[in-house]
């Protein structure tokens, strides 16, 4: 006796990361985390000081890729934000 299961067809598999986390996301994640690293590594000379302000810059960003944006894409979310700021417009409409 085998189950089989019925995916609908409009059904989208999406492979994530350990189960929660988009590839995509996972590998911009880690390339701000080297960027954040490798700036604060030849800013700051005091170690306390560089956990710190790498916690500030990078968490914030783990936070929103992990629980944020109802779980989209953050690649996508920032494509979204620069087109929105890029063609920022004003839309009055008359109800009359």
């Amino acid at each position: 006796m085998s189950l089989k299961f019925v995916f609908p067809q409009n059904y989208n598999f999406k492979n994530k990361l350990f189960g929660f986390i988009d590839y995509t996301t996972a590998i911009l994640n880690v390339l701000w985390y080297v960027f954040v690293f490798a700036v604060v590594d030849l800013l700051f000379i005091d170690l306390t000081f560089k956990i710190a302000v790498f916690i500030v810059f990078a968490l914030p960003v783990f936070l929103f890729s992990l629980f944020g944006f109802n779980h989209e894409n953050i690649l996508y979310v920032i494509t979204y934000m620069f087109m929105f700021i890029k063609r920022r417009r004003v839309y009055f409409y008359d109800k009359g």
